[in-house]
């Protein structure tokens, strides 16, 4: 169908994912596209930027913003991640709060739910990860959540199994309004080539190191240049002190070369030819705080563009 053929009973409309930090929202994002489109970790604060996806099913286009986990900032970077979140609740037709169903209900969760009310948008609930628990706690969690605002659907989901994923795509579009497709079928997402290899090199850092590391660590593409049959990708891994540093080179480089070799399989697997993947490590004191350096990893300051 062309981009401004509008069909009845064709549904589509821009739809943001939220919740707080680490209750896999980015799972789920992955499972309705149908593949990856944004790294996943069991560290809290894992998503920084806002991330369009787009989902095609018969009938309807679903257009999902991945955004960073609400919380309270400590830094400049949380500030705009926060900022980001909240700000792609005012160009959405409808709302997707996940939640961790293995997590009790506590301050986090009420700020959610504060920032979705004062939204406006239509909100259906995702109770993720009913894998882990007995049934009987699903049923009373959906009861519990059930007075805490107007749902339009509540919806138990593995997002990770993949239990009533499907379900929850089919109510999402129900939920949108008829319209004409919003993005071109072949269309998956938003953000350029260089930010989902800089993501890739990150979700290896998350994996391979010790906890104090990935909060204080950031990456920038420096170069990005295709040669011949070779992609030729040199990448700066940031961070604020010598000894983080140390730990994320490994000893004899260690940690760097398993960083590097996972890294680079995935970019290869991403962009369907070889890589060749250059990865330095830098101390930039307090570059959380950086303006100009969080501009470079798409964590902007002020209203984006409006998507579409």
């Amino acid at each position: 169908m062309p981009l401004n053929e509008q069909s009845a009973g064709f549904h589509s409309g821009f739809v943001a994912v939220v919740g707080r930090p680490n209750v896999g929202k980015s799972t789920l994002v992955n499972a309705l596209v149908g593949q990856k489109v944004a790294i996943v970790s069991d560290k809290p604060q894992t998503t920084r930027n806002r991330i369009l996806a787009v989902v095609n099913r018969p009938g309807g286009q679903i257009v999902l913003f991945d955004t960073p986990g609400i919380h309270k900032p400590m830094h400049r970077m949380n500030e705009r991640m926060v900022e980001t979140a909240v700000r792609s609740l005012g160009q959405v037709d409808l709302a997707v709060w996940v939640v961790d169903i293995t997590e009790p209900y506590g301050p986090g969760d009420r700020h959610v739910r504060d920032v979705l009310k004062s939204s406006g948008r239509p909100v259906i609930l995702a109770i993720n990860k009913i894998d882990r628990v007995p049934k009987p706690k699903i049923l009373s969690t959906i009861e519990q959540y059930r007075s805490l605002l107007d749902f339009v659907e509540v919806v138990p989901i593995s997002a990770r199994d993949g239990d009533n994923v499907d379900l929850l795509g089919s109510l999402l579009l129900a939920h949108l309004p008829e319209g004409e497709r919003l993005y071109p079928e072949d269309f998956l997402t938003d953000q350029p080539e260089r930010f989902f290899v800089a993501e890739m090199v990150r979700e290896q850092v998350l994996r391979l190191t010790r906890e104090e590391i990935p909060y204080t660590t950031g990456v920038l593409i420096d170069s990005f240049k295709e040669d011949g049959p070779l992609v030729r990708i040199e990448a700066t891994i940031l961070v604020e002190r010598d000894s983080q540093k140390g730990i994320l080179i490994g000893r004899g480089g260690a940690m760097m070369k398993a960083i590097g070799t996972d890294a680079r399989k995935q970019i290869e697997e991403f962009l369907g030819t070889r890589v060749y993947l250059g990865l330095f490590v830098k101390v930039k004191d307090r570059w959380r705080e950086d303006a100009r350096t969080l501009e470079e990893m798409g964590l902007h300051d002020g209203k984006p563009e409006a998507a579409g």
